[in-house]
């Protein structure tokens, strides 16, 4: 297995800080709404429609070197089953546990694709936001603090 280096992704943690405040303002809240244009709902099939920050945000994290494809592995290799397992996993992490946090954050970014409920889901639950405060302070820990 890589070893992983937290110092490595300082970079790529400080790209998305800048998503910070927004995801702190939209813990709770829902992302996203079924398109239904003047009924059309009724004869066609419907899709989600995304707030455009949640977009930027997962292309933007998607495009850095924190994502894990083998996300599934650091799922079942830590026990983590359910959302309040990966709080409590991200909540214990330090700074040799840097995979557990890519590991989640990758299984709502690259997870998403294919299932966007993901997407809302780590907004509404904070992930998003727990996952980038714990890096952002363990590379503090780890390095000069980041803005």
């Amino acid at each position: 297995m890589k070893e992983i280096k937290l110092g490595d992704y300082r970079s790529d943690v400080e790209k998305l800080l800048k998503y910070l405040p927004w995801l702190e303002s939209k813990v709770g809240s829902n992302v996203s709404h079924i398109y239904d244009d003047n009924g059309l709902s009724a004869s066609s099939v419907v899709f989600p429609v995304y707030d455009s920050t949640l977009l930027n945000f997962v292309n933007e994290a998607a495009s850095t070197g924190l994502m894990d494809e083998n996300y599934a592995y650091v799922f079942s290799q830590n026990f983590i089953r359910t959302i309040a397992d990966e709080k409590a996993a991200i909540e214990k992490a330090t700074v040799t546990d840097c995979g557990i946090l890519t590991g989640i954050l990758s299984k709502y970014v690259l997870g998403g694709r294919t299932k966007g409920r993901l997407w809302t889901e780590a907004v509404y639950e904070g992930i998003f936001l727990l996952v980038l405060k714990k890096m952002k302070k363990l590379l503090d820990i780890w390095d000069s603090p980041l803005a």
